[in-house]
């Protein structure tokens, strides 16, 4: 007489996932979500393992004097990499989680090296055409996206620098551009900038006042 058949369910079975396959890797990170002016950038890079770099952390865990050093040292050593950018105009009409995406894609596009795949900071993915992975936490656990916050972090911290000259009475090179009180006190005396973000709450209590 047969055996009958176990009704227990077979043990699951190792399956190699086609993103476990050997190539290039790109970490991508962005910086200016929150603040209430500037765009939001993003950038991705591309290590050379035989080039290490030592010291790579979340950007925010750094000092600015550090992060400027390894901003060098990233664009020294990495095979390669790319800071892209998501306009102020382009965050007001597609909101800032969609420009984050697209200043994602567009940090992934301009690689001169084309990735096997793509770790990203946080838990949503940018539309790409290679394979991605969003990592949380990513920046402080993954040197690739580490590489990249430094990156994204320096480039937008000195695009507040140049905007502080320009608009000096709003005191972007503090504030970098966040609501603190200073900023949104400056922003009850002097207005909006033209980097203001339109669609942001207390740049359109501000906007709305002026009318």
């Amino acid at each position: 007489m047969p055996s009958k058949k176990s009704s227990k369910p077979e043990p699951a079975q190792q399956v190699a996932f086609a993103w476990d396959l050997p190539g290039l890797i790109a970490g991508v990170d962005e910086a200016g979500r929150g603040p209430l002016a500037g765009p939001v950038v993003a950038a991705a890079v591309i290590l050379d393992d035989l080039n290490p770099i030592a010291g790579l952390n979340d950007s925010k865990k750094l000092t600015a004097l550090r992060r400027e050093k390894l901003f060098d040292e990233i664009r020294a050593k990495a095979l390669c990499c790319s800071i892209a950018q998501a306009s102020v105009e382009e965050i007001d009409e597609i909101n800032i989680l969609q420009a984050t995406m697209l200043a994602m894609r567009r940090a992934v596009e301009g690689l001169r090296l084309k990735p096997a795949k793509v770790l990203v900071d946080g838990n949503r993915l940018p539309v790409l055409d290679v394979l991605a992975e969003a990592i949380v936490r990513g920046d402080a656990t993954v040197p690739a996206i580490s590489a990249a916050s430094i990156l994204a972090k320096v480039t937008r911290d000195r695009w507040c620098a140049t905007l502080d000259q320009q608009y000096p009475q709003y005191g972007f090179a503090g504030h970098k551009g966040y609501g603190t009180a200073e900023h949104l006190a400056a922003l009850q005396a002097h207005g909006a900038c033209p980097e203001h973000r339109k669609t942001f709450a207390p740049v359109t209590q501000v906007l709305q006042a002026q009318r």
